[in-house]
């Protein structure tokens, strides 16, 4: 997208994304800094980063740079006007101003003429960065219009078998999506905070502190009788690696279906068993549509899922 644009009449290239979660914060964890090194070797030449992404300074470098310029900006998270929503020094949840949201806006507006979203990941988000507010020409990059193609294929001419992965915390969010893909799939792995949710309720198995989606609980029996009327395998975890609590420190240990997770333990990925299960299936299937993780990927102790 970037080379196409550069290669057809625009004069300069202003890049603006998002690392991680830094919360409306300016941590510089997530500093953007070391993808300008990267995208500046990927693309042959030099990209300019700015350490920042909004305000006069950004907007004057933006204003009339040599020809053929790429411009990768900061990380726009580090302002809280980009999600509306972070943290204050406190460790607090806060709401961003909306009166400061739409300065943000209108600064991000100043810094190009035409808006192209190819972030197919976050595009259903209303995100400052996404919304393109205030630009007269807004377009599709081709990672964007590759993955939409990709997700059409998926929905209108599956290649069988055709397994859906379904991952993260709330049966309630994705009911929707759950209830399409029943329709549409040979078999659905369901893992991620959601599969407590089932296994209580389908198993009477005991959870301990996992998730628990009260909302998604009385949905599940129906979902389950589904995916059988529809002839859907369904496949859940059978074990799985707990934490004593919800931290990258926590003390680690197994459990499994028969045992259940213990009192003051929490499910916080898919064990040894569920893994080789899963791979089976995947090993089974000729397209895969994969929404959500099986654990909490971001911590080691976690991530095999």
């Amino acid at each position: 997208t970037i080379n196409y644009v550069l290669n057809n009449k625009a004069k300069s290239v202003v890049l603006a994304s998002h690392l991680g979660r830094p919360d409306g914060t300016r941590n510089m964890k997530y500093s953007l800094k070391p993808v300008a090194d990267e995208l500046s070797k990927l693309l042959k030449k030099p990209v300019t980063f700015l350490d920042d992404c909004v305000g006069p300074a950004v907007e004057e470098a933006c204003k009339d740079p040599p020809p053929g310029t790429v411009i990768l900006l900061e990380n726009l998270r580090f302002h809280i006007e980009e999600e509306g929503k972070g943290v204050d020094a406190e460790k607090k949840k806060v709401k961003a101003d909306p009166e400061k949201v739409k300065e943000f806006r209108a600064s991000l507006r100043r810094l190009a003429n035409v808006y192209v979203n190819d972030a197919f990941g976050t595009a259903h988000r209303a995100h400052s960065s996404m919304m393109g507010d205030g630009f007269d020409i807004r377009a599709a990059g081709f990672l964007l219009k590759k993955e939409l193609e990709y997700f059409n294929k998926a929905l209108h001419e599956p290649e069988k078998p055709f397994l859906a992965i379904l991952g993260g915390a709330k049966v309630a969010d994705k009911i929707q999506l759950i209830e399409n893909m029943l329709d549409r799939v040979d078999e659905m792995i369901i893992g991620g905070g959601m599969a407590f949710t089932f296994l209580n309720v389908l198993n009477g198995m005991k959870i301990g502190s996992s998730l628990f989606d009260k909302e998604g609980a009385g949905i599940v029996s129906a979902l389950k009788e589904k995916a059988e009327k529809k002839g859907v395998r369904l496949n859940l975890p059978v074990d799985f690696v707990i934490g004593d609590k919800f931290a990258e420190d926590a003390k680690v240990d197994v459990a499994d279906i028969n045992t259940g997770i213990p009192d003051g333990w929490m499910g916080l990925d898919i064990g040894p068993k569920s893994l080789e299960n899963f791979c089976q299936a995947v090993g089974r299937a000729k397209l895969i549509v994969w929404n959500g993780p099986m654990g909490v990927f971001e911590w080691k102790s976690f991530e095999k899922g």
